[in-house]
């Protein structure tokens, strides 16, 4: 089995094109849902797996206490990856065409106030090359909205400042061209004039962010970074790499911003996903009305 997994992610990467995160995923997925059918199960004929053996994994997962979001994940996995071997005659039934995914409870982006995107955006050293360039990458993400994975892959040739423009290559290699406001293309001219330089320890590199040994910065290196600067701002509520992007959003949609624009701008390729951040508009305007309307 572990060969036609990896002929179903090579299939993936060359003809699908998903992001190097997507293939993990698709990767831990079908790892753990084969090692059960060989182990467990004592499956080690494709030809073999039966409706059952797959009903069987799940409530392996079930038990085992993982979400129901995990869990419909899961199956997507199992899904695509039967309906390749179909398609690919390695097999000749799909025995998970009738499984039925868990319906999941779509949870509400947390995001930043105003006032904590302005703590957080004070929070790196004003002197220091490493505090020009977390400056500038929290100014960039809350600019554009872009994904993590977006800005750690960006490079130099994609900022365009005398434009006021960046070029991102998001989920599936869709380029977009996002607009820069002032501040944050103030944050990256100085990250790029006093800082990107003495981050370069030798010869050359094509990153726009780099790390303390002068190579691109990783998504593990942003996370610490933005752990520690949270710290630093007295931001108590969870916070994560993807934070800023909801932010960005829900700020754009509560000053009036156009959905569609929104959604161009995120790089959604379905309106629903940005439809989620009106949503939260609405519960935020129900929550100042309670909080400050003296009848409510």
């Amino acid at each position: 089995m572990k060969d036609e997994v990896q002929d179903f992610l090579h299939y993936l990467t060359v003809e699908r094109g998903l992001a190097a995160n997507t293939l993990q995923s698709y990767e831990r997925d079908l790892k753990q849902y084969t090692n059960h059918l060989i182990n467990e199960r004592k499956q080690k004929d494709l030809n073999a797996i039966r409706r059952n053996d797959i009903v069987q994994y799940l409530y392996f997962l079930k038990d085992g206490g993982k979400a129901s979001t995990t869990i419909a994940r899961n199956i997507a996995s199992i899904r695509s990856f039967h309906q390749f071997l179909v398609r690919e005659r390695r097999t000749d039934q799909d025995p998970a065409v009738h499984i039925e995914t868990p319906k999941t409870e779509r949870r509400l982006p947390k995001i930043l106030s105003s006032v904590e995107v302005e703590n957080l955006m004070e929070a790196p050293e004003k002197n220091t090359a490493f505090g020009l360039r977390d400056r500038a990458m929290i100014e960039l993400l809350y600019a554009t909205g872009i994904r993590v994975s977006e800005l750690i892959q960006m490079n130099l040739e994609d900022v365009h400042l005398t434009m006021g423009f960046v070029r991102c290559v998001g989920k599936g290699d869709k380029e977009r061209i996002i607009p820069v406001g002032k501040m944050a293309s103030q944050a990256l001219t100085d990250y790029l004039d006093s800082s990107r330089g003495s981050l370069l320890k030798r010869g050359s590199s094509e990153a726009l962010f780099l790390n303390h040994h002068g190579n691109r910065l990783s998504r593990q290196g942003f996370w610490k970074i933005l752990k520690k600067l949270a710290r630093a701002a007295n931001i108590t509520k969870e916070l994560t790499p993807h934070t800023l992007r909801h932010s960005f959003a829900t700020h754009l949609l509560e000053n009036g911003a156009d959905l569609r624009a929104v959604q161009e701008l995120l790089g959604h390729a379905d309106i629903s996903t940005t439809q989620i951040y009106t949503h939260v508009t609405k519960t935020r305007l129900k929550d100042i009305y309670s909080t400050y309307h003296p009848r409510a």
